[in-house]
């Protein structure tokens, strides 16, 4: 009897352990109300966290809109924002979700909160992960779990959407995408064969995987590298004979050759020079000292550059004109460390020092130098994809990404053609046999829905539904 009652305790306790974990390995709340939105919000919002890796040290937090047409229906898309480090709030205030700042002066109160007309929740439910961890709300219950790199991060993305759907199963049957940019193009195509695999694995729940898209994505380095010489080339950025010495004196191809020759070192320098003034993220918009590049921050630091470095050409703008996109980007510190906007969020406390938008001091390895080999797989499997570039982005340039779609060899099957919005031209388009589709983003930059928002929900809206753009 003693016996019994010993192992009955045991299952009370094990039992407890279960319930408490699960409540911090997958909790969620609504969100009705957000300070500086008047009234409450129009679309369904929830916050929550994930647990995932070995005892769950790691919390990954999420924001989840429910689409506003039809959500038991529409696709779910997970979204990973790139840098690495980078809040996925980035996505949700600034690119594809439903909510912007409005770009009034900032005078100390709370910033103000207004509805994007063109958000992608309007046909698509989406989660914007936090990822990965200590990446915006997401946080390491250890110090050895707060260490991340491309491998273990995407293993992670995929454990947290498992969990996630198994405390949302009403959406297991919706077509499921995972979407990125920037360096996201490293991490997207590894967590979308992870996912493919333990569907093939029998690992539940089964997820119901449609495809994934990218928006101007890292994807191998090299190609990035020389196409950024010869993006500044067709931009009249540099002079003919410049190009022409570049290709001469450090070779067409990356890695330059090695060692690399005196007029190699002066060409670059050369470069660097013509190139000083210019906004790398989108070229015809101004330089502002906020969130601004150096040079060789992309060339020389490779995909590094990619975390988001800041360079301080002036003091803090002022926000009377807004005259500078970055000049947005200062309200979201402003408004997501703020108590009562954290309390609203449901934010777990003393989990973070200070929320930023891009994680500066992120304790993470980049192991993946290519993603091609994963986009060779998926396109074998016959998944979807869209990889949509900004044309006047210079950090990861047009010409690179045509580059190794061309090298996956499919045929064409829909060609070169302009994409229409509103009866103007939103930028040009081709399909292959892998039901893989390229567009470019006419006045795009970097992050392309950020600069034309309009354009990309309807090249996106048209894609996720199976029409041609």
């Amino acid at each position: 009897m003693a016996m019994l009652c010993s192992i009955f305790r045991q299952f009370l306790f094990i039992n407890l352990v279960l319930q408490v974990s699960s409540v911090v390995a997958a909790s969620h709340s609504p969100v009705k109300f957000l300070p500086g939105f008047e009234g409450p919000l129009p679309f369904e919002l929830e916050t929550g966290y994930v647990g995932v890796g070995e005892s769950e040290e790691v919390q990954l937090f999420y924001y989840f809109v429910k689409s506003e047409n039809n959500p038991t229906e529409d696709p779910l898309l997970l979204w990973l924002t790139g840098g690495p480090g980078c809040s996925a709030f980035s996505a949700l205030f600034y690119e594809i979700g439903p909510l912007y700042f409005e770009s009034v002066p900032y005078h100390g109160s709370l910033p103000t909160l207004e509805l994007n007309p063109h958000s992608w929740t309007q046909v698509s439910n989406i989660i914007f992960l936090d990822a990965p961890v200590g990446t915006g709300f997401s946080y390491a219950t250890t110090s050895r779990a707060s260490h991340s790199g491309d491998f273990q991060a995407t293993h992670q993305a995929h454990e947290f959407l498992r969990k996630w759907l198994i405390d949302h199963p009403e959406f297991l049957s919706n077509p499921v995408y995972v979407g990125g940019d920037s360096y996201s193009g490293i991490t997207v195509p590894v967590v979308v064969q992870h996912i493919s695999n333990g569907n093939e694995d029998d690992t539940e729940p089964f997820i119901n995987l449609k495809g994934y898209l990218l928006g101007n994505p890292v994807t191998e380095q090299g190609t990035e590298t020389t196409a950024q010489f010869r993006f500044a080339h067709g931009m009249a950025l540099i002079s003919d004979e410049l190009y022409e010495s570049l290709k001469t004196s450090c070779g067409d191809e990356y890695p330059f050759k090695y060692p690399i020759n005196i007029q190699c070192i002066k060409d670059v320098q050369a470069f660097y020079k013509c190139i000083s003034g210019i906004q790398f993220g989108q070229i015809l918009e101004p330089v502002c000292g906020f969130g601004s590049l150096k040079p060789e921050d992309i060339f020389l630091s490779g995909r590094r550059y990619l975390i988001g470095k800041l360079r301080e050409r002036r003091p803090e703008p002022s926000l009377s004109a807004f005259e500078c996109r970055t000049d947005g980007y200062i309200l979201a510190p402003y408004w997501a460390n703020n108590a009562t906007v954290q309390e609203a969020l449901h934010i777990r406390k003393n989990t973070i020092r200070e929320w930023q938008r891009c994680a500066m001091g992120l304790s993470y390895t980049p192991e993946i130098e290519s993603s091609f080999e994963y986009h060779v797989t998926l396109s074998k499997k016959g998944y979807r994809s869209l990889i949509y570039s900004g044309d006047h982005d210079m950090i990861v340039p047009f010409f690179s990404t045509q580059a190794w779609i061309r090298s996956l060899n499919y045929s064409i099957v829909d060609d070169w053609r302009s994409w229409m919005v509103e009866g103007q031209v939103g930028g040009y388009t081709r399909t292959y046999s892998n039901q893989m589709t390229f567009a470019t983003v006419k006045g795009g930059g970097h992050t392309a829905p950020e600069y034309r928002p309009k354009e990309c929900f309807g090249m996106y809206k048209r894609w996720v539904s199976g029409q041609p753009l």
